[in-house]
């Protein structure tokens, strides 16, 4: 199976050659993908373009994020839930059920699933935060497809070299009456349901929740439970491999056409894009106090707040805040008047002002260095860049505050004490942008929002929109889904401290090497011969 891939166009210094691994034989894709999951023994093979790669990678990043938001929202395996999530995979076109009349573009679709998978691994692979969330979001993945496959599940276990021997009439016979209690069965169904026998450090979900008989260390699980066993298989493989390809991290570090790219897809934003102000001078300084309180997402509002309180915020804060404000739609000069008039509340001088920070407020309005008009932070790399020290208030107060601090400052903001227990089970589970997607609710008095939350500006603008109905507010929310892209008047890298987007990334990658990506290479280093 190869992949079409541009032309060498520049040439760049090769990295030393090694022994090559002998290629698989290449197969038709009816064979390579015959059900519409599978466990990822191999990597693809052959060659994506630098454009392939990205937009396959944020195809499933957008795919895990909205399996990540269903899955807090309703129960894994209820009607809502199964709905919601089909919905996302007819939407991203992703592959979960057989058809009797499978066609072309169906195995393009289950092609696509391998290769970005694969994808996601290079960049997930990176640290034990990133290894868990990925891990967990293409378990519930694989279990909501290992149920749409009904009768071919079967079929795929013995295609995968999962055969599970089932135990003889006669010990189903002796154990009836404690395999009913455990499953909670009729006798009329224990003697057709078939009954596997397994180490019950196989099924420790299904031990803990008491649904399957226990003896002498083994576990007797109906094959309607069966699902437990091959996610536990899952795990175990995926987390096997994902340490085999953090291997290849040198080798990936070291080509200038992946790094940025992928270094930045953990943290990508794969939402609407707010680099483009559209709201220039319809907000005026005296009202950011008001929208502070009503408007303003809690990252944001304890930048402002502390601003107000302390005339100073460091460089981090600075930067966050001072983008988010560009994004609200302040225009340079209204940034630059706020942001003085506070600084010498703060007895900051204003010769001292025009000459140390002046210059960089206007540098992130395109006005002075590279002329790179830079973006609002997303949701994503306010929680995993450059993490607040001691004096500092930029941050995900979800991701970066003591839940003894946290409390508290949800409590100031007028949130009952059961609601904020909802919110700190959220961020007790790491799930930092649902717990403010709960406040956004919780604040706003509405059931549930209708929309992922992955940006500040993203809040501020929802917010307005049911606050005040306005007219154009609702137009700003309507601009299409793309992924975050600044638009400089020249190529550019980013300032120190600033992140590129992933298409900056893969646009500065391109320039340098249009030569395909050969992803069954990169993971040579890791994967066995």
């Amino acid at each position: 199976m190869e992949f079409r891939h541009g032309n060498r166009k520049n040439s760049r210094p090769s990295r030393p050659s090694k022994p090559s691994k002998p290629s698989r034989p290449l197969c038709p894709l009816a064979l390579v993908y015959p059900f519409p999951l599978q466990l990822y023994p191999l990597p693809p093979q052959g060659a994506v373009s630098l454009q392939q790669f990205e937009s396959l990678a944020v195809a499933r990043l957008k795919l895990l994020k909205s399996i990540e938001t269903i899955g807090i929202s309703y129960a894994r395996g209820s009607e809502n839930y199964n709905k919601k999530l089909e919905a996302e995979l007819r939407k991203l076109k992703f592959p979960y059920r057989v058809y009797s009349d499978e066609k072309m573009d169906e195995y393009e679709m289950r092609r696509k699933d391998h290769i970005s998978h694969f994808i996601l691994r290079l960049a997930y692979c990176q640290s034990e935060d990133l290894r868990r969330w990925f891990i967990q979001q293409e378990l519930d993945l694989f279990r909501f497809r290992f149920g749409e496959l009904h009768d071919k599940q079967q079929e795929f276990l013995e295609e995968n070299g999962l055969e599970y021997r089932a135990i003889e009439p006669e010990e189903r016979e002796r154990l009836s009456s404690k395999l009913q209690t455990s499953s909670g069965q009729t006798p009329v169904v224990i003697e057709d349901q078939i009954f596997y026998k397994v180490p019950f450090t196989d099924a420790l979900e299904l031990v803990r929740a008491r649904k399957a008989y226990l003896e002498k260390g083994l576990v007797y699980i109906p094959h309607h439970e069966i699902v437990i066993i091959i996610l536990n298989e899952f795990r175990q493989r995926l987390s096997k491999s994902l340490a085999l390809t953090s291997r290849s991290l040198p080798v990936i570090q070291s080509d200038e056409r992946l790094q940025p790219l992928l270094s930045n897809l953990s943290c990508a934003y794969v939402g609407q894009d707010y680099s483009v102000q559209r709201n220039v001078g319809k907000i005026s300084l005296d009202q950011l106090d008001s929208l502070a309180t009503k408007s303003y997402p809690p990252c944001m509002r304890q930048l402002h707040n502390a601003l107000r309180d302390n005339h100073h915020l460091r460089h981090g804060g600075r930067m966050q805040y001072g983008l988010y404000l560009k994004g609200l739609g302040l225009t340079l000069e209204q940034a630059l008047l706020f942001w003085k008039s506070e600084f010498i509340k703060g007895k900051v001088d204003p010769d001292k002002f025009d000459k140390s920070y002046a210059y960089n407020i206007r540098h992130n309005f395109g006005k002075e260095g590279k002329r790179t008009d830079y973006t609002p932070f997303s949701c994503m790399k306010i929680i995993l860049s450059n993490p607040p020290g001691q004096g500092d208030y930029h941050g995900c107060p979800f991701r970066h505050s003591d839940l003894d601090l946290l409390k508290p400052k949800l409590q100031s903001y007028k949130i009952s004490p059961a609601e904020i227990n909802q919110i700190l089970d959220l961020v007790k589970g790491m799930h930092y942008q649902l717990a403010c997607q709960k406040y956004f609710e919780l604040t706003h008095n509405i059931d549930e929002i209708g929309f992922s939350l992955n940006h500040p500006n993203q809040y501020f603008i929802e917010s307005q929109k049911i606050l005040n109905s306005s007219r154009d507010t609702k137009k700003e929310s309507n601009q299409p889904e793309s992924s975050q892209r600044s638009q400089p008047s020249q190529p550019s890298q980013p300032p120190k401290g600033e992140s590129a987007s992933v298409s900056t990334a893969t646009s500065q990658a391109e320039s340098t090497d249009v030569e395909g990506i050969n992803i069954e290479e990169l993971l040579s280093e890791g994967y066995p011969e």
